[in-house]
C-alpha cells in the first residue's frame, strides 16, 4: 500500500488522513490538575493554538488503579502522592464536569476526544458524544475495552506504546472483528519524556502499510521539532501535551508545552504539510518556464525540403521545447516534408505530411 491508497476516517466535520493535512491533537490529559476550571481553560488555549482537537483522560482511580499501585518513576518526581491511587483520586473530573467540557468545547469551535480508561468511562464519553475515542497505549491489550469501542460507532484512535507488532495485530483484529471501521494508530514511545533518539519515526508508515489505516504519532519528546518531522514521515494525526504551565504538580506537566510553545509547535506541522503537498505529480506553474526552455524537440539537422523522407539522419534533439517530443522520433521518422524546414529549427506536426491511413482487413 502507497500513501496515496490510505484510507480516511471522518472526526467532526474533519476528513482525517488525506495527503497534505495533519489532524493535530492538544492532549490535556490530566493537565487541569483535577479542576473543571483549569479544564476549561485548556480548551481555550488549545483552540486559540490552532489544534484541531483537545483530548483529556477519562478514569475513576477506584475502577483502573489498585490501593497500592507503583508510580512510575516520572510520577514520583512530582507531587506529594505515594501510589497512583493517591495521584489519580487528585486528578479524577466528576460527570458534571465532563459535560462542561464538552460544551466548551463546541463553543471554542474545536474537536472533543477522550481517553476512557474502562467500560463505564467509554458509555459516559460516547453518551456525551465525543467526536472520537483515544485508547491509551497500555489498553492495547485491554481485551473488554476494545470490545466496547468497537461497538460504540465513534472513530478510534489507539495508540501502540510500549506494544510488539503481534500485540498491535491482536487488538486490530479485535476491533475490526467487532465491527470497526474508522481506525487510527499513533506510533508512541511510552516514555515520560522520550528521548528524541528513540522516536523511531519509520513506524508511522510501517503502522499504516501493515495495517492499511491511517497513522500517526504520538509525540512525548520535548522537541518543537518532532511533530514537523512526523509529519514528513508520514503521520496524518500528530498528538502533543498542552499545560498552562510546566512548572506545576501533576505529572505530566514537565514534559508538556505550554500555549506558546505549542502554537509554534503547530505552526511548524503545518508548514510540513505545505512542503509535503499531497505527493500528486504534475507541472506547477512554477516549472512551466524551465519546461518550456529545458525540454528539448526534435529539429532539423539541416535544411529540409518540401517532400524530403524524414531519416535518423536528419533529425537531432535539442533545446527548447515546443516542437515534437523526442519521444515521438519513431513515428517521425519515414514521414515527408510538407513545408520547408530550416536547419537548426524545431520540427512541428504542422510541417509534416502526415501519414495516410491504412485500410483495415476486409469484413
Amino acid at each position: 500500500m502507497n500513501g496515496m491508497d490510505l484510507p480516511t476516517i471522518r472526526i467532526g466535520r474533519r476528513c482525517v488522513g488525506a495527503p497534505g493535512s495533519v489532524y493535530v491533537i492538544a492532549e490535556a490529559g490530566v493537565n487541569h490538575d483535577g479542576r473543571p476550571d483549569q479544564a476549561l481553560r485548556l480548551i481555550a488555549a488549545a483552540a486559540e493554538v490552532g489544534a484541531d482537537a483537545v483530548k483529556f483522560q477519562c478514569f475513576s482511580a477506584d475502577r483502573l488503579v489498585t490501593r497500592d499501585s507503583p508510580l512510575a518513576d516520572y510520577q514520583r518526581k512530582v507531587g506529594q502522592s505515594r501510589t497512583q491511587y493517591e495521584m489519580l483520586r487528585r486528578l479524577e473530573l466528576g460527570r458534571d464536569a465532563w459535560t462542561e467540557l464538552v460544551r466548551e468545547a463546541q463553543r471554542c469551535a474545536i474537536d472533543f476526544l477522550a481517553t476512557p480508561f474502562s467500560v463505564p468511562d467509554l458509555e459516559l464519553l460516547v453518551s456525551l458524544e465525543v467526536a472520537a475515542i483515544k485508547l491509551a497505549s497500555t489498553d492495547i491489550v485491554h481485551g473488554p475495552l476494545l470490545d466496547a469501542a468497537a461497538r460504540a460507532c465513534v472513530p478510534v484512535i489507539a495508540s501502540t506504546g510500549a506494544a510488539t507488532m503481534e500485540e498491535v495485530a491482536m487488538g486490530v483484529r479485535r476491533l475490526r472483528a467487532g465491527g470497526l471501521n474508522e481506525l487510527a494508530l499513533l506510533h508512541c514511545i511510552s516514555s515520560y519524556p522520550a528521548p528524541e533518539r528513540s522516536v523511531n519515526l519509520a513506524a508511522v508508515a510501517a503502522l499504516a502499510q501493515t495495517f492499511g489505516c491511517v497513522s500517526g504519532f504520538s509525540d512525548h519528546t520535548q522537541s518543537l521539532e518532532m511533530g514537523r518531522w512526523a509529519a514528513l514521515a508520514g503521520a496524518r494525526i500528530v498528538e502533543k501535551h498542552l499545560t498552562l504551565d510546566r512548572s506545576g504538580e501533576g505529572p505530566d506537566h514537565a514534559f508538556s508545552l505550554e500555549p506558546d510553545a505549542m502554537k509554534a509547535y503547530i505552526r511548524g506541522v503545518r508548514q510540513a504539510c505545505q512542503h509535503l503537498g499531497d505527493g500528486r505529480l504534475y507541472v506547477s506553474a512554477e516549472q512551466e518556464e524551465v519546461r518550456r526552455v529545458a525540454r528539448a524537440s526534435l529539429v532539423a539537422e539541416h535544411d529540409i525540403p518540401v517532400g524530403e523522407v524524414l531519416t535518423p539522419c536528419v533529425l537531432s534533439v535539442k533545446r527548447p521545447g515546443g516542437g515534437i517530443s523526442p519521444m515521438e522520433m519513431d513515428r517521425v521518422v519515414g514521414l515527408r516534408a510538407r513545408l520547408p524546414i530550416p536547419a537548426d529549427t524545431p520540427i512541428t506536426w504542422n510541417a509534416l505530411v502526415p501519414p495516410i491511413p491504412q485500410p483495415g482487413p476486409a469484413e
